[in-house]
């Protein structure tokens, strides 16, 4: 029997954490361990219970989210952070990019569209409302290694830093940039779950990117993706 998704709900709305625990309980596949006011507890809560995911509001008293997923993923590497926000353009949400969240979602995201994100995260793929794309696009990019700000176009380097992929690390680069998950990108390349898990590693590791939404913010920032290319193939058989 698979083992539900162990998640910490960091919120300081008592309300709030009160019903995405009843919300999150109804579903099979997870399991709610605890829940933190702030993040100072959100921290501890993490060290003690060792949740799989961590549901982090960025804004809260005492320590914020963004503060608290920064130590949390520094020290509990294991641990994925799933940063909440209340509006569309609050930039305090795409700071914990930067503190290593695995995405973002907005409170208002309907029941089974968390569920999924949630155990989407844990599975190691990185989740961004679309409504959040393009903002997050313009905040983060220009803070990642050696991505000039956005024209519209091609980046004038793109094939330099993308050069050192193989035909088969472009393709799974250029599917995520257009939002597949692992699954995804098993179904449409004919490979193993594993073997996605080896290129995603290497294609991070060869661009010095941390993760998998800094990859996709890298395919915008290079024009290998835009807004409007979701349905991008492969290009090698």
């Amino acid at each position: 029997m698979t083992m539900a998704t162990r998640i910490l709900i960091a919120d300081d709305q008592e309300l709030i954490r009160h019903g995405f625990r009843m919300m999150l309980d109804a579903d099979s596949r997870l399991e709610v361990v605890g829940d933190a006011a702030n993040g100072e507890q959100a921290i501890e809560q993490a060290r003690a219970l060792r949740p799989d995911v961590v549901l982090m509001d960025v804004r809260m008293p005492v320590l914020d989210g963004i503060a608290a997923t920064a130590v949390i993923t520094a020290e509990l590497p294991e641990v994925r952070v799933l940063a909440l926000t209340t509006f569309d353009l609050d930039e305090y949400a795409f700071g914990a990019l930067h503190a290593g969240a695995s995405g973002f979602l907005l409170k208002d995201t309907r029941p089974a569209e968390l569920a999924d994100a949630i155990i989407a995260v844990h599975g190691g793929d990185a989740v961004v409302a679309p409504r959040i794309t393009a903002k997050l696009i313009e905040v983060a990019a220009p803070h990642l290694p050696g991505v000039s700000p956005a024209t519209g176009d091609a980046h004038p380097d793109a094939d330099g830093r993308l050069s050192e992929l193989t035909a088969r690390e472009r393709d799974v680069f250029e599917l995520i940039a257009g939002g597949a998950t692992n699954s995804e990108l098993c179904r449409e390349l004919h490979l193993s779950e594993s073997t996605v898990k080896t290129h995603v590693g290497r294609i991070l590791h060869k661009l010095g990117l941390r993760d998998r939404v800094q990859m996709v913010i890298l395919a915008y920032e290079l024009g290998v993706a835009s807004p409007d290319s979701t349905d991008r193939k492969p290009s090698t058989p």
